[in-house]
């Protein structure tokens, strides 16, 4: 008898597992996803700094999967999953399932504070990232016309709240376009003298990594002109600007990267969550009593090594949707398989042309080399031949000539014609 398999979001988790699933016999496999891509993160802060076009770092979830005769794709957003019935609900109809796969990943929190997104736009989807990058290059060109010397000052001031390697990026990103890429593009104002500022709540950034390489980070933001403020909270922000503590600073363009949740999907399981609102899983990543169910990435509640849950990076929901993939496999030959253990293959976070940092167990590195280790590993891991080789000869010409290849300022009214009231 053939067992439907759902699996819910095309993520890293998601796309992996449907990908080891395709094929095989006595399965059918429904992969949903509210959009039609899959999305290569990692990359997203280079699209919302005009490094890369939208395209470079998304596939279509259907031309991955086309080849997988036992798989379908149905665009759709996953209302809620009723666990004692086996079913879920995507847009008001009714699925039912024998095995189910969550990955659906997660959206920026506000701490509360929901209400700052307007002003402050976080970086998870593509419409974030080309909203932002609109941000960015709008205010470059209001301050080429603007006259008064303070509201050009706020033009061009940049706040990033969030010290990630999201946030760090960020930050790297936008002081080397305003010093290099823009250097001569502006004639009424000096965008060298853009300020950047990256806000962390603790005392480093990048607190993930080894505390050497996190000091080598801010040693080389502070080189591109970024000012790094730690032991800083951020207490309102608005349309003029962030509020820390009680100092105001004045700014045009506020990022959000500072912190994550959960999907929505995750209250209506009715099942443990931690602290954070994520799915707290068993050894083998399913529900403890609904082991059909299997929770993955960002979405999920894993302990590692050290008794903290397993961080949101893509190796790690890689490493799940394949596991999920080969549990499934092995409980339909009434087999077992061995608890599931993440081989972490280290962290990486670029700063800016010929600066990175790079921790691999043992192994750390910082400069140059680390640079390049990065370029590798990231083009090594887009989705498709097509999307490698672009991404690689975008990356050489902005090397070559310091220029970005995806500067349009796409505004979000599209219609030419006004309806009359």
């Amino acid at each position: 008898m053939t067992k439907h398999v759902i699996i819910v979001g095309a993520g890293f988790a998601g796309l992996n597992a449907a990908k080891k699933l395709g094929r095989m016999k006595d399965i059918r496999v429904t992969l949903i996803d509210k959009r039609n891509h899959h999305l290569f993160q990692p990359l997203l802060y280079q699209v919302s700094t005009a490094a890369l076009s939208p395209a470079d770092i998304a596939v279509p979830i259907r031309a991955v999967l086309s080849g997988y005769q036992n798989t379908s794709v149905l665009l759709g957003h996953v209302d809620r999953v009723d666990l004692p019935a086996k079913k879920l609900v995507m847009d008001g109809q009714d699925f039912t399932y024998d095995y189910l796969i969550l990955a659906c990943g997660a959206k920026h929190s506000y701490f509360g504070k929901n209400e700052w997104e307007g002003d402050a736009p976080g970086l998870k989807t593509l419409e974030q990232a080309t909203e932002i990058r609109r941000r960015i290059l709008l205010a470059f060109e209001m301050a080429e016309q603007e006259k008064d010397v303070e509201k050009q000052k706020k033009l061009q001031t940049f706040i990033i709240v969030g010290g990630g390697p999201t946030g760090v990026e960020m930050a790297g990103s936008i002081a080397e376009i305003s010093r290099h890429t823009f250097a001569q593009d502006f004639k009424n104002f000096n965008p060298a003298r853009t300020r950047v500022i990256l806000i962390e709540t603790g005392p480093r950034i990048l607190a993930s990594f080894a505390p050497t390489l996190s000091e080598k980070a801010t040693e080389d933001l502070e080189r591109l002109g970024v000012h790094v403020w730690t032991n800083s909270r951020v207490t309102n922000i608005t349309a003029d600007g962030v509020y820390i503590g009680n100092e105001f600073v004045a700014a045009s363009t506020v990022v959000w990267a500072a912190g994550v949740a959960p999907t929505g999907v995750n209250q209506t399981l009715g099942v443990a969550l931690d602290r954070g609102g994520r799915v707290i899983v068993e050894t083998d990543c399913s529900l403890k009593d609904y082991p059909e169910v299997f929770v993955l990435g960002d979405q999920a509640h894993f302990p590692g090594p050290d008794g903290k849950p397993l961080p949101g990076l893509a190796p790690v929901a890689s490493q799940q949707g394949k596991y999920a993939a080969k549990a499934i496999k092995a409980r339909l030959k009434g087999q077992t398989i061995e608890p599931f253990r993440y081989l972490d293959k280290g962290a990486m976070a670029t700063i800016g042309r010929n600066k990175a940092i790079a921790e691999m167990g043992p192994i750390k590195m910082s400069g140059i080399i680390a640079w390049l280790a990065w370029l590798v590993v990231h083009i090594y891991y887009l989705i498709g031949f097509k999307n490698r080789l672009l991404v690689f000869m975008q990356w050489a010409w902005s090397y070559l000539t310091y220029k970005k290849g995806a500067r349009l300022i796409l505004n979000k009214e599209w219609r030419t014609h006004t309806t009359p009231k």
